[in-house]
């Protein structure tokens, strides 16, 4: 007979998902109701005002997707794109290359604009593309790239987007929460994220957000859009504004609760304060990682705070190290992915998950890992060179 499932306590520093605050492990466990009740409607109210606050924006198209980042991004791309379209992609790591999925799967034309990965996107070869495709009427880009670690400048891209009469669709998965986004100010079309990573909460719900140029170019298409499930104009059928909410489908009831909770707790803590947290401790896991005699994957002036990619020691197996800190520390970290798989790993410090605490504690599990291998690295030297970046 089938017995009930206990996962292990695990501290999560991977790429995502990262640990989930036990204020929203326990907002899950509070009673269902029904997804049209009226108190329901109204939390649901109060999700998409605090969705405004974390992307910065007013959008009154604000909501979160039933279902991962991954339908975030499909929803913004068979929203905003038809066939025929031209749309520059950008891609330096993994998930440029899935946006170029998704436009193709549209009837799309896809323009790639590729950088090395660690690297941001070039805005210079975006001006580039816009000028040998002054057709493109979409630019989409990531701005935290969850695979290598790196950071792209929005408002230059969304900048040279308007410039070039295309909207934006823009990946922040990784950065909602985490470092600065303003999505009004730097002028982003359509952004979608997920709950998983700085958010602190669980899997499986995705915001995004249209402006009111993206709500235009979706009330006038002349196709329809490919998926009934991510059509935003039945979508809004049931997530407002009208007061009066239209069945479209079941909720997931207590996955928003859950949301709500994370983003009432970012709330609390402020943006800016979030914000400063990662990159204290950010800047406290690297002092450790260097004085251990390890090196960074991406250079400093474009480092996410929140996802570490960290080069792998000569003759250092991966797997074997990664297998070690789970087993032995109940520690995860992240692999690398595609060109950069076995030759970096992926160490987060998301959401709840960034604290002192879990620098120190990956700190020590990594450096016994590590000396168990016969790596060469300096012991003895990681912690302290951390909780002096602390103290600073």
């Amino acid at each position: 007979m089938t017995s009930s499932f206990f996962p292990p306590q695990r501290t999560l520093m991977g790429p995502g998902p990262s640990d989930v605050s036990p204020r929203v492990l326990g907002a899950l466990s509070r009673p269902t109701i029904g997804h049209l009740d009226p108190l329901f409607v109204q939390l649901m109210d109060e999700i998409k005002g605090l969705l405004q606050y974390v992307f910065q924006t007013s959008n009154g198209l604000t909501i979160p997707v039933s279902a991962p980042g991954s339908a975030g991004m499909e929803a913004c791309f068979v929203n905003l794109v038809s066939p025929g379209d031209t749309v520059i992609v950008c891609q330096n790591g993994v998930f440029g290359g899935r946006m170029k999925e998704n436009v193709e799967r549209c009837g799309a034309t896809a323009i790639m604009v590729e950088d090395d990965w660690g690297q941001p996107v070039s805005v210079a070869k975006v001006e580039a593309a816009f000028a040998a495709h002054p057709e493109a009427s979409t630019l989409a880009f990531v701005h935290a790239e969850t695979s290598t670690g790196a950071r792209s400048d929005v408002a230059a891209l969304c900048a040279l987007a308007k410039a070039n009469n295309a909207l934006s669709i823009v990946d922040t998965v990784t950065s909602l929460g985490g470092i600065e986004l303003k999505v009004d100010e730097w002028g982003a079309d359509a952004v979608y994220s997920g709950t998983q990573k700085c958010l602190s909460c669980i899997p499986g719900i995705s915001p995004v957000t249209f402006s009111p140029a993206a709500v235009e170019r979706i009330q006038n298409r002349e196709h329809k859009v490919q998926s009934w499930f991510l059509d935003m104009q039945l979508v809004m059928g049931y997530w407002g504004p009208n007061a009066k909410r239209a069945y479209h489908h079941t909720a997931p009831v207590n996955d928003l609760y859950a949301l709500h909770e994370s983003l009432v707790m970012l709330q609390e803590e402020g943006l800016e304060n979030a914000h400063a947290r990662h990159l204290r401790n950010h800047k406290a896991l690297v002092a450790g990682l260097e004085a251990m005699g390890l090196s960074m994957a991406v250079a400093e002036e474009h480092r996410l705070p929140q996802l570490n990619a960290v080069n792998i020691p000569d003759g250092v197996d991966d797997a074997e190290v990664r297998s070690a800190l789970l087993q032995d520390f109940n520690l995860e970290i992240g692999a690398g992915l595609g060109a950069l798989a076995g030759k970096t790993w992926r160490i987060g410090l998301m959401g709840h998950a960034s604290s002192e605490r879990n620098v120190l504690a990956c700190l020590t599990a990594l450096e016994a890992v590590l000396g168990r291998q016969g790596a060469a690295i300096t012991t003895g030297a990681a912690l302290p060179a951390a909780k002096a970046q602390l103290k600073g």
